[in-house]
């Protein structure tokens, strides 16, 4: 598969923001009492987080590492104001339906973390079809509840009636508790056909989101956790020389590594004796890690 359906299927499928992750549950949760609504919140978000994702990826090495966040914000926020004017517009009821919840798309956490995570360390196009495959499965996602709601709730999908005049609708579905009770049948289901699909011998891994906890042995560049200064380009070379795993038959001694900054309980496989160390104020060194930031206070204060 190439990169582009690559990216497409992860978010469609096997990175779903909003049944494997579980980002974004605010619009999802509130917005969906029909099919319309819940198609309308997932399209808008599907165009903001292409075109920040596009443009957070082209001006990659001209934003500075210390203020990306606001950088972030400032594009992500442009293009929701363009969307939402785009809305009052052409599609007034809508924007009426959603509210809110359109401003809101700004802090959206599946924007954010896209930026954060992949576009801000991916070229253009992939980041592009990025944003598009997380766009659709955002979208798609939120139709589904959407739609069930108003079938049950109402007896209608995308306001036209489908079930028999006999049918009693089941109100609670149109309520805040019925997004619940949607949002966790689906997912059940969503479980059940990825468990199948793992007997059958398919693979049904993530490709590159979701945190292990452990950032030594992370590939993900664009992780804002990622806080160690390893002094190399290769993630599994910087992982074993920070945990002093230096090829044995070469050195007889690792040599200490360097942490800017950051506190060692976030390293993932650190030795139980060395962070009993690292909670006394007046350790300086801790075997193979030297931590300069936070002790330099402790050494004015023995001076």
């Amino acid at each position: 598969m190439n990169k582009a359906g690559e990216r497409l299927w992860n978010g469609l499928v096997k990175e779903n923001p909003t049944f494997v992750l579980m980002l974004g549950m605010c619009p999802t949760l509130a917005v969906t009492t029909s099919a319309v609504n819940g198609l309308g919140m997932g399209m808008t978000t599907l165009v903001v987080l292409a075109l920040s994702n596009l443009m957070i990826s082209a001006m990659r090495k001209i934003i500075p590492n210390s203020v990306r966040i606001p950088a972030f914000i400032v594009i992500i926020a442009s293009f929701v104001t363009i969307v939402q004017l785009l809305l009052e517009a052409y599609l007034d009821s809508l924007n009426d339906a959603l509210g809110v919840y359109i401003p809101l798309i700004v802090v959206n956490c599946i924007i954010l973390g896209r930026a954060e995570s992949y576009a801000y360390s991916n070229p253009p196009i992939p980041s592009l079809f990025d944003g598009i495959g997380m766009g659709l499965g955002f979208t798609v996602a939120l139709t589904c509840i959407g739609g069930v709601r108003e079938l049950l709730g109402a007896g209608e999908l995308f306001g036209r009636r489908v079930m028999p005049e006999s049918f009693t609708p089941i109100g609670i579905f149109v309520l805040a508790p019925g997004a619940f009770f949607v949002l966790a049948g689906l997912s059940a289901l969503q479980n059940v056909a990825k468990a199948a699909g793992a007997k059958k011998g398919k693979d049904v891994s993530k490709i590159g989101s979701g945190c292990s906890e452990d950032c030594l042995n992370c590939g993900q560049k664009g992780c804002s956790r990622r806080l160690v200064e390893f002094g190399a380009q290769d993630p599994e070379k910087a992982s074993a020389q920070t945990l002093g795993e230096t090829d044995a038959k070469s050195s007889g001694k690792a040599e200490p590594q360097t942490v800017r900054g950051t506190d060692i309980r976030s390293l993932g496989k650190v030795d139980s004796n060395i962070l009993e160390k690292a909670d006394q104020s007046d350790v300086q060194e801790i075997p193979d890690i030297q931590i300069l930031d936070w002790t330099s206070t402790a050494k004015e204060k023995k001076k």
